[in-house]
């Protein structure tokens, strides 16, 4: 009994937002005690008093924001929008220490679908640190997703590229129903600063940013030491970096508590225990069996249809279709690339592969085939979005007019992002690499 209340004791000092507070303040990040107590700069001379972190006044004009840090004055103006874990009526945080800081008005990227701003006034005192949490916060988004599984299926070794996003797709997926089964919100803001709102309207509880900054290094070394030769320290490093910067990035940001990422940590290292074994069973089945596109279909929707009834709608709704859809869409095209012998593994004889010698030429065919293959990868994913959206609303019978409304619908949303990200994962192994092949780039 004593035990359980030391542990609970710890869990509520990991999920104190103060702590997150505390190490934003530590990394540099601050904001004023009290906007009034300053005569307000030129041409902001309407604008209302004290702003609670997250929240932004009334005002014309739209946009997404670009996420980094803008010149106080001259920017667009955003409506208001308070998200989970913002607090109104706070005066957000402690005021700056003595000195000269230069204060930024920031927008951060918001959520086209959620519709929620924020523009606060900060300083970010450590430009390096920003920038550097910022990159950290990336390698758990679409960007990087759509960069890094293409170039290491084209360019290094689709063998263990197909092996990552099955470890991915069941990290991910895993991750977002815990996060609508236990329901914490966002850490409070104030005193957190809200440096991110683009998954704001998520949980929190585990960070799925942590989660797959902690699998995908530390899968990536189990499948490619020992079929690739290099010094194990070398992946060791690498996998701690990454997952570190991840990590420390998303309480950087105030997107989620201290026990948050430590959960998301922890928990993507019980996934890997559990399913790593099964990696190659999976990936063989993929390729061999002869009903095996039927069976992921299938699985990957059913999986789909039960994630959208867990709890009322969010952004993870539409995120976890899509982690589904890119699953199936990959394993599709692995088998059909099996079946009619496309980007076919090395033969066990030829292991353990040996790097090759980084030339400008080899270097430049690299760089080619991510910059053409991304670029079919955005048009697939364009084209299937304006025909899929409409379809559904039109089978559904579902108003089109509001399009951010109707992709809320599970209806549209599910097909929509299933059926797009499916398209763009097959298109990933096989149109683009037939692509390659026609245009001599292999």
């Amino acid at each position: 009994m004593a035990l359980l209340q030391r542990l609970a004791r710890l869990a509520a000092y990991l999920q104190d937002p103060q702590k997150v507070a505390d190490f934003q303040r530590l990394c540099g990040v601050e904001t004023p005690a009290v906007r009034a107590a300053s005569p307000p700069p030129a041409g902001e001379s309407g604008e209302p008093g004290p702003l609670a972190n997250g929240s932004c006044p009334a005002m014309d004009g739209g946009g997404d924001g670009d996420g980094g840090p803008r010149a106080r004055g001259g920017e667009k103006r955003h409506p208001s929008g308070l998200g989970n874990g913002a607090v109104p009526g706070g005066a957000g945080g402690e005021a700056p220490p003595q000195g000269k800081p230069t204060w930024w008005r920031r927008q951060p990227r918001r959520n086209s679908l959620t519709g929620e701003d924020a523009c606060q006034e900060i300083a970010i005192r450590n430009s390096v640190l920003y920038y550097l949490f910022s990159l950290g916060t990336e390698l758990g988004n679409e960007l990087f997703y759509i960069l890094f599984f293409p170039f290491c299926i084209w360019n290094l070794d689709a063998w263990v590229g197909r092996r990552l996003i099955i470890v991915w797709v069941w990290v991910m997926y895993l991750g977002q129903c815990t996060k609508d089964v236990i329901r914490w919100p966002r850490p409070a803001s104030p005193p957190v600063v809200k440096l991110e709102v683009f998954y704001n309207s998520e949980y929190s509880m585990p960070s799925t940013h942590a989660m797959s900054g902690t699998a995908i290094p530390l899968a990536l070394v189990l499948l490619s030491y020992g079929r690739w030769q290099y010094p194990l320290v070398y992946g060791l490093i690498l996998a701690i970096c990454w997952c570190s910067l991840v990590c420390f990035s998303r309480i950087y940001m105030g997107m989620h508590s201290i026990l948050d990422v430590i959960a998301g940590f922890l928990y993507a290292i019980l996934i890997l225990v559990v399913f790593h074994p099964a990696v190659d069973l999976i990936d063989n089945f993929n390729l061999t069996y002869k009903h095996a596109p039927l069976i992921i279909i299938s699985l990957h929707l059913v999986l789909g249809v039960f994630s959208f009834t867990l709890d009322t709608w969010s952004t993870s709704r539409g995120d976890t279709a899509q982690i589904l859809g890119s699953g199936a869409g990959v394993a599709c095209g692995s088998h059909f690339n099996y079946m009619f012998g496309l980007m076919q593994d090395p033969s066990p004889n030829a292991l353990p592969l040996i790097p090759p010698s980084i030339t400008v030429t080899l270097f430049g065919k690299a760089i080619l085939r991510l910059l053409i293959g991304v670029i079919v990868l955005l048009l697939t994913r364009i084209v299937m979005k304006k025909i899929t959206v409409p379809l559904a609303c039109k089978i559904f019978g579902i108003p089109c007019n509001d399009i951010r409304q109707a992709r809320q619908r599970m209806e549209v949303e599910l097909p929509y992002r299933y059926i797009t990200y499916g398209m763009v994962g097959f298109s990933l192994m096989v149109l683009v690499p037939s692509l390659f092949l026609f245009i001599g780039l292999s």
